[in-house]
């Protein structure tokens, strides 16, 4: 604390407020109830999440300061205008204990247990309504989850006015698309570069009266432009990624340059490696070679540098910073963070107050609700990878700068995710004991797959478009029809409801024909969906494309293994930049 709030023997530091419980192992606040408590005094409403203004260029509202606690006042950013409990005790803030991965486990891939200040901490974070753009209604067991981490180069914040381009808006500059699997037992870090020439689809933003203002798609843009530009919030960028890649993201989190800035302070710098001497004057990171511990300024300069390390491009700098939130994670795990809970107070302020998420997680409440489902990931069981690119070949060859999908490797490498299968090694006996529990889901699958397989002249489908791109139903028929001659095949059009995933619903007697089917469609044996009863003579079976078709002939089934070429590193993982 500082001197001011020093000034008086009776006022306590909060942090040394946290006090271990030997029988839970878990720090826990305690106020001194050595000094008398008054009643609460009506001072200011109860804090609640910022709501982040419509136009992305447009300030937020600071945060109100938390002065240290005085004699008759709860813990900081505590509940103030309620009523103070009978009897005089000081009455105790609700205090959530957050433990594995957190907060800031999905700002910087970290992982930390936090102790948060309910009410306070709430008012902390900035929250914007995306829409149908992600999901609600808590998290699913059995379910995976999507989270689009942004990196903005607004240049918010004091000490940021040498960042960025001055007026910028803040647009899409870091993008990592975080997926936790269906059983918690690991995740996938796909960067996705800022320089990708894509189509960013029109998007419906919220405005501050309530009404929607509808922002008209581009087609060949850069990805970073899918915040920002033309009014675009943070639900622009997911649909983006839903299009580019055929993942449903979930939830947001957005941080700007204070984030990284705040947060390498709070946990008492990061460790970095150079395997030589760095110095950036665009930058302004200036680096012997070896080992060091960065924080603040540094911290942020290590990764914004474009011309210190490898290539001097974006994909490098990604690179660069995968090193560093790596790096970042296995401080947060380490001993020394795990037992301070001065730490933990300096990390959940740092997060929270550098945080703007959707109004899904949109609450304390509910992001420890999340961070419970990530607690249990061991950190190398968390690959940091990038989505393969190539130079834009519309691009002169000596003025490259863009790049766009490789599609060889980028398509692979997206069925993995969409098909839930780990890029690293989940260890042998976690692996043994899930495959134990699947055995008989599996042999069920298995048996679907297995039997004759009709001809293609005598397969009878319907084809709906249930979640796929644009004409997804129309082209995919005239491929059966022209390329694989199912000719009793039809488009149905818009299937009745959103699909994540593409299913093909069949009767017993059609099994034959299912298989077939999936053979050239390239089905996983989990789109099977086998009803009870048979089917009438000439009854087509019903082919639903959902959200992960990427085009006819395009095969659903994801591999096992990570494609040949592709950049990938795990967070336990300590690598040098060069």
């Amino acid at each position: 604390m500082d001197a001011q709030s020093r000034g008086r023997a009776e006022e306590i530091d909060p942090a040394d407020q946290w006090v271990l419980n030997p029988r839970t192992g878990n720090y826990e606040l305690r106020l001194d109830h050595s000094v008398a408590q008054a009643p609460a005094q009506r001072a200011a409403p109860r804090a609640v999440p910022r709501r982040a203004p419509a136009a992305p260029g447009s300030p937020a509202a600071p945060a109100p300061a938390v002065p240290g606690p005085r004699r008759g006042e709860g813990p900081p950013g505590g509940r103030r205008g309620g009523r103070s409990r009978k009897g005089g005790g000081g009455r105790r803030k609700k205090i959530l204990v957050v433990t594995g991965g957190t907060l800031a486990f999905l700002l910087v891939g970290g992982s930390v247990a936090a102790y948060l200040y309910y009410d306070h901490l709430n008012g902390n974070l900035t929250v914007t309504d995306v829409g149908d753009a992600g999901t609600s209604g808590g998290f699913k067991k059995d379910q995976a989850i999507n989270i689009l981490v942004i990196g903005t180069d607004k240049r918010s914040g004091a000490g940021n006015e040498g960042y960025g381009d001055a007026g910028s808006v803040g647009h899409a500059d870091t993008t990592i698309l975080f997926h936790v699997s269906k059983d918690r037992s690991n995740a996938t870090a796909l960067s996705i570069p800022r320089d990708l020439i894509t189509n960013v689809p029109a998007c419906p933003t919220k405005q501050p009266d309530g009404s929607t203002k509808n922002i008209a798609g581009e087609r060949g843009a850069r990805f970073n432009t899918s915040l920002g530009q033309a009014g675009r919030d943070p639900g622009c960028t997911m649909r983006t990624v839903k299009e580019l890649t055929g993942v449903q993201v979930d939830h947001f989190m957005m941080a700007d340059f204070n984030a990284v800035k705040n947060l390498s302070t709070a946990v008492g710098g990061v460790p970095v490696c150079v395997e030589k001497a760095v110095d950036d004057k665009d930058s302004k990171l200036k680096l012997s070679a070896g080992q060091h511990r960065l924080e603040g300024e540094q911290a942020l300069a290590f990764v914004r540098t474009r011309h210190a390390f490898g290539q001097r491009s974006d994909l490098d700098r990604i690179k660069t910073q995968q090193q560093f939130l790596s790096s970042m994670m296995r401080e947060m795990k380490s001993k020394q963070t795990l037992t301070s809970p001065q730490k933990f107070f300096s990390l959940a302020e740092a997060a929270t107050k550098s945080l703007g998420v959707d109004s899904g997680i949109g609450s304390i409440d509910k992001l420890t609700e999340l961070a419970g489902e990530l607690k249990d990931i061991d950190l190398k069981n968390i690959t940091f990878t990038t989505l393969p690119v190539l130079d834009n070949p519309a691009e002169p060859a000596n003025e490259k700068a863009t790049v766009v999908v490789n599609q060889t490797q980028a398509e692979p490498l997206l069925q993995m995710i969409r098909g839930d299968v780990s890029l690293t090694e989940v260890e042998q006996k976690e692996q043994a004991a899930k495959d134990a529990a699947d055995a008989d889901a599996k042999a069920k699958l298995d048996a679907l797959t297995q039997g004759n397989r009709a001809a293609a002249k005598d397969v009878r489908v319907d084809v709906y478009n249930g979640g796929g791109p644009a004409g997804s139903a129309s082209g995919t028929l005239n491929w059966l029809q022209n390329t694989k001659g199912v000719g009793k095949s039809s488009n149905l059009g818009n299937a009745p409801a959103k699909v994540e995933t593409t299913q093909l619903e069949y009767a017993p007697n059609q099994a034959d024909q299912a298989r077939a089917l999936m053979d050239m469609m390239g089905l996983p044996a989990t789109a099977l969906k086998m009803g009870t009863a048979d089917a009438a003579p000439k009854t087509p079976m019903k082919l639903t494309l959902g959200a992960d078709f990427k085009g006819a002939g395009v095969s659903l089934t994801a591999p096992q293994k990570t494609p040949e070429g592709v950049q990938r590193v795990e967070a336990d993982k300590e690598v040098c930049a060069k």
